[in-house]
């Protein structure tokens, strides 16, 4: 029996429905047709799946752990750096929740096209500005204006580090050269993307003592469309396992490597009454009982490391290194 009605058959169908001769029962297609209706707002499309945005949020909370380590040691004072949340916006609704005026600093991110926006609030730039130029960072006045040109460089001076560890963060899924191209301050004025194209914007938190504010890393799906396929959980623990703990050792060797210590060098010491510190004039001489090729002692951030000869290098005063202090002793 043939599977196709013929037209005589299909005549006698619908006579017979007419009469009621056969029910018709719309009840299970509807249902399976309304079970698998879903609502779609072409707005805000979601593109990105919940493991990816899962691989991503494990990616950059280890870029905020590594950054928490570099900004302390060029801030020289701790700062500390978490993750927030990663979630997926469009870019109208990104540049919405932003502040006028703000920090953005625009990224273009090769070999993959488009560009990439890092946010960072007003409330965390000015404080660690200040500290950059000598300040404390404490009750720093915070200006409602733009960055200066000066300021602009100081903020690419204190981003470009930051993007180097972004980059090995990255390395797990691609290799990608990260780099500044602009530093912008009006929201509106930055275009980027369409204003319904989706992103996908992650979000830290910043505190540096008394300031905190958050910073946000703004990734267009069209710029990381191509590489999509990589974000997955298993992609990325496959090669963290074999390299992490050495890539760890790596990184943090750096961080350490670019922190500025203090180094004092103690000629001698003598005792003079309270009547002849205040009767001192200069080109005064203080005699000691130190010999004139006696040795100093090198101080590392107030503790005693070194023992050296002072002398001069050209024309810098300097201090020859001779050993080595041991641990628990002071000469």
């Amino acid at each position: 029996m043939s599977d196709t009605l013929d037209r005589k058959e299909i005549d006698a169908l619908l006579a017979a429905v007419d009469k009621g001769e056969i029910a018709l029962d719309v009840s299970t297609p509807a249902t399976k047709r309304d079970a698998a209706v879903k609502l779609y707002d072409f707005k805000r499309p979601e593109r990105v799946g919940k493991e990816q945005l899962r691989t991503i949020a494990v990616l950059h909370e280890t870029f905020a752990r590594n950054a928490a380590a570099n900004l302390t040691a060029v801030m020289r004072r701790s700062v500390e750096t978490r993750l927030s949340s990663v979630e997926q916006l469009t870019y109208s609704e990104f540049i919405l929740s932003l502040a006028s005026p703000t920090c953005l600093v625009v990224l273009s991110a090769k070999p993959l096209e488009g560009k990439l926006v890092l946010e960072m609030n007003p409330g965390m730039v000015f404080p660690m500005l200040d500290r950059l130029v000598g300040g404390t960072g404490e009750g720093t006045l915070l200006p409602d204006r733009p960055l200066t040109d000066i300021e602009n460089r100081l903020v690419v001076k204190l981003v470009t580090p930051l993007l180097a560890l972004l980059k090995e963060t990255w390395s797990h899924v691609k290799g990608i050269d990260f780099a500044v191209t602009e530093v912008q301050s009006n929201p509106q004025l930055l275009q980027v993307a369409p204003p319904h194209d989706p992103m996908v914007v992650v979000r830290f938190q910043l505190t540096m003592g008394e300031a905190s504010s958050r910073a946000s890393l703004c990734i267009p799906y069209a710029t990381i469309e191509p590489i999509m396929d990589l974000f997955t959980t298993q992609q990325w623990f496959g090669g963290a396992r074999k390299t992490g703990t050495e890539a760890s050792f790596t990184r943090i060797a750096r961080s350490l490597a670019e922190a500025e210590l203090e180094v004092t060098a103690d000629l001698t010491t003598t005792q003079i009454t309270v009547r002849e510190l205040l009767e001192l004039n200069p080109g005064d001489l203080v005699r000691t009982d130190a010999a004139v090729d006696s040795e100093a002692t090198l101080s590392v951030e107030g503790r005693p490391k070194f023992k050296g000869q002072p002398g001069r290098n050209r024309r810098n005063k300097a201090v020859l290194v001779t050993r080595v202090i041991e641990p628990g002793k002071t000469k």
